[in-house]
């Protein structure tokens, strides 16, 4: 057995550094090399070489980037697993913001399909109890999701319900319809509010929420940190703003002033270029400055001080009239947005993760199995 994962791991390397070299202008040896010296130090996989194109990237975001594995070190223990389901779930993450004044859109109707739930206004279990909850509530707009998806994934946009006798359609933002009936299955989901964003945001993209995710830590002593912020520019005739889904337009947004830097078209890993306008729009997006951005990053800060069961949060932020508004809590975010910044945040999360060490918090437990054994772990994370 021990032969044949040796053998695995070998092919998948072969195969991990050929797709790099066939995609890379530099020379095999090069890339053998630096690989190696990258994933002794830091564990960075073949995925994340080619995905980031390492082979040429500067000493600042190659030394910054955090990967895979530090990454669940990390989160692991900020976001631990008897608190993750808080931010997972988008029915509880609605439940505890209620209950903390952070923003965010309106729950009308949470389905869950096991069970009964006599007589609530809000929990629907089967077709009529979700079509009584949307009636009384008089919901003709509303987007739906699976309580656990992410990326933009299971999103419905829904313009107007016809309510039947026996069931509702569904009249969809891309002019198509779909029957209640047949969108409720076995799987739970949440209904709620269609976001409007201000007049800027929207002309960018207007068929697609167009969020900011802010990157923040929360501290012992109560400090919030922002450490990172990207735009996210969805497509035309695109609902959702995801760069996996359809989105494709991505940026840094700097921290300090709101101006928007680092325009890209994501249409999949090494086939990224720089643009300077939306590309369905022409609207200029290098530059823009994006409107009340003191107040707004105010109020992310206070966001995360009020959800302090997750210290290292992804926030999906919608600009409207009325400030910033949460769409999305990530707790096990991925690691894409670094592309989009230009630098990575691995001193900026282990800064946090060890500020949490030394008060001796300590949680006996892990969410996910790491795939490197403890004595790398322990080198990658004490490499400066």
């Amino acid at each position: 057995m021990a032969i044949r994962n040796i053998i695995s791991l070998i092919f998948s390397f072969t195969k991990g550094i050929k797709k790099i070299y066939n995609n890379s202008s530099k020379s095999l040896l090069f890339i053998i090399f630096d690989f190696l010296k990258l994933n002794r130090q830091k564990g960075i996989t073949t995925e994340e070489y080619f995905q980031f194109e390492f082979e040429s990237q500067d000493d600042e975001f190659r030394n910054s980037f955090l990967g895979i594995h530090e990454q669940r070190y990390y989160l692991d223990y900020l976001n631990p697993t008897k608190y993750y389901i808080l931010a997972r779930n988008k029915y509880i993450t609605h439940k505890i913001l209620d209950k903390t004044g952070v923003r965010k859109p309106v729950l009308f109707c949470y389905y869950h399909p096991e069970g009964s739930v006599l007589q609530s206004d809000e929990i629907g279990n089967d077709l009529q109890s979700v079509i009584r909850i949307l009636k009384e509530k008089s919901v003709s707009k509303c987007v739906v999701k699976t309580t656990e998806s992410s990326s933009g994934k299971n999103v419905l946009v829904v313009y107007d319900i016809t309510f039947k006798e026996n069931d509702a359609i569904l009249h969809l933002f891309d002019g198509s319809e779909i029957k209640l009936s047949d969108f409720l299955t076995s799987t739970p989901l949440v209904f709620e509010e269609l976001i409007e964003q201000t007049e800027q945001i929207a002309s960018l993209n207007e068929s697609s929420v167009n969020t900011l995710r802010f990157m923040t830590t929360l501290y012992p002593d109560g400090e919030a940190k922002i450490i990172g912020i990207f735009f996210k520019i969805g497509r035309s005739g695109k609902c959702v703003d995801n760069a996996g889904i359809g989105g494709n337009v991505d940026t840094c947004v700097d921290i300090e002033t709101g101006t928007v830097k680092f325009p890209i078209q994501f249409d999949g890993w090494r086939k990224i270029k720089d643009i300077t306008h939306h590309p369905d729009s022409g609207i200029l997006i290098d530059g823009m400055v994006i409107d009340n951005w003191k107040s707004i990053k105010s109020q992310v800060k206070d966001f995360q001080k009020s959800f302090p069961f997750i210290k290292a949060a992804g926030w999906d932020i919608a600009i409207t009239d009325e400030g910033p508004v949460v769409i999305e809590v990530n707790d096990m975010w991925d690691r894409t947005g670094q592309y989009f910044i230009r630098k990575g945040w691995r001193n900026e999360i282990r800064d946090c993760y060890f500020a949490w060490k030394e008060t001796g918090a300590r949680y006996p437990f892990e969410r996910a199995n790491n795939r490197l054994n403890n004595n790398r772990l322990k080198n990658i994370i004490s490499y400066e």
